[in-house]
């Protein structure tokens, strides 16, 4: 049974995590004393319903303040697929917690306020799920039974954000709108009668019949060493093999490989995973490759396709989230860990700023402060051997950690 990475985006009171909840209760997915909890805690507070948000808000402070805090993940399923949820914050102030919740997500949903229609948060997270290129959009508009279950509005909240939608340059992304109160469980897991105009399909039913797709369809084979195996025993005195991840497309026995940074050639002569072996790999797999012939491969080395090299670069342009309180500024040296390769690297230029209020411009700033996201330039020690973000996820992404404290300052996506 395959497994769906879901983000999700709201701002603050928008019931992001009421509708988590009920997707939890109705899958029959909380355990009986998380709902003996919910229906003590919702009698304590007077309420004459269930508030399946505290399903979600495991922090104490989540639960004083009735906000998301952190990213929790949320795991539930169904007869046809297992299902991730990142539950990611809507306050500006946790952006990086909204891209690090987002980064490995299939599908998005972002919920909107029928009240209050597309808000400068809406936008916010629209940009990310678009920097992050991610395929699958699910647009609730929430809260609909405070509208009278109005047609009209709904209507008029998917033309502001169809609006929206047009401004990016990435048209290859499927967009659902769904008409729900997550208070009431309308259209999360099955069709309300109190929508009648509504031709569409529950949200689970979308989560549950969305092609995955985990990599672009030009993706590449990326094999990254992550050890050399040498069992040195007497039934595999002489077997060496190379462990590690592929992402990108599959590999094969007989496939020509050149192994980086050497550039020396082979081909695959066995894959294998524990006793068994296999004629191909899939992407997304782990397993220990061998090649026929005698080369030096080590630790952070990639093996590729002959003629599907990737990118090696000592100087790089990526998008950056920040993340430290620290500013990120030119000249200031960091860790680059890029997959299994850790290099030292020095910030180059801050060469502009996106906003992500519903302006949408750009602007030129010297240093990227917390929560920002901005093109930056930067000096690497020693080549990476990368693909851009859009074409491969896994290898086109990197983390800057500060030398000093160890703490990860910003995450990074090439270009």
């Amino acid at each position: 049974m395959d497994v769906l990475k879901i983000a999700t985006a709201g701002s603050v009171d928008d019931g992001k995590s009421t509708l988590i909840g009920r997707l939890l209760y109705d899958t029959n997915s909380l355990t009986t004393d998380k709902l003996e909890a919910i229906e003590r805690s919702s009698r304590k507070k007077g309420l004459d319903y269930l508030d399946f948000s505290l399903a979600t808000d495991g922090l104490v402070a989540e639960r004083e303040q009735g906000i998301t805090i952190d990213v929790a993940h949320i795991y539930f399923s169904t007869p046809t697929r297992h299902f991730i949820i990142a539950d990611a914050p809507g306050h500006v102030e946790f952006t990086r917690n909204m891209v690090t919740g987002a980064s490995t997500a299939q599908v998005s949903i972002i919920l909107i306020d029928a009240r209050k229609g597309v808000q400068e948060q809406t936008f916010r997270h629209f940009f990310i799920n678009d920097l992050l290129r991610i395929k699958n959009l699910i647009v609730v508009i929430n809260k609909m039974d405070l509208v009278d279950y109005d047609q009209s509005r709904f209507e008029q909240i998917k033309s502001e954000f169809e609006q929206l939608a047009a401004r990016s340059d990435f048209h290859k992304r499927s967009i659902h709108y769904v008409p729900l109160s997550a208070l009431f469980g309308d259209n999360i897991t099955s069709i309300s009668d109190k929508t009648p105009w509504y031709d569409g399909s529950s949200v689970l039913d979308i989560l549950e019949n969305l092609p995955i797709q985990s990599e672009s369809v030009n993706a590449q084979a990326r094999f990254a060493v992550q050890n050399v195996i040498r069992p040195k025993t007497n039934q595999y005195h002489d077997f060496r093999g190379f462990a590690g991840k592929l992402t990108g497309a599959s590999l094969s026995v007989g496939d020509e490989i050149i192994a980086l940074p050497s550039g020396l050639t082979s081909k695959v002569s066995e894959i294998r995973l524990y006793e068994n072996t296999f004629e191909t790999a899939n992407p997304g797999s782990s397993f220990v490759l061998s090649i026929e012939d005698e080369i030096n491969i080590s630790r952070g080395d990639m093996i590729v396709k002959v003629n599907e090299t990737p990118k090696t670069e000592k100087q790089i342009k990526a998008k950056i989230c920040w993340m430290d309180a620290k500013p990120l500024r030119p000249g200031t040296t960091y860790l680059l860990q890029h997959g299994v390769n850790r290099v030292l690297s020095k910030i180059d230029t801050v060469n502009k700023i996106f906003k992500t209020d519903l302006t949408g411009f750009e602007t030129i700033q010297n240093e990227l402060k917390i929560n920002q996201i901005g093109e930056v330039s930067i000096k690497l020690s020693k080549p990476v051997f990368y693909d851009p973000f859009v074409e491969n996820r896994e290898n086109g992404a990197f983390i800057l950690i500060d030398s000093n404290s160890h703490f990860t300052s910003g995450v990074g996506l090439l270009d």
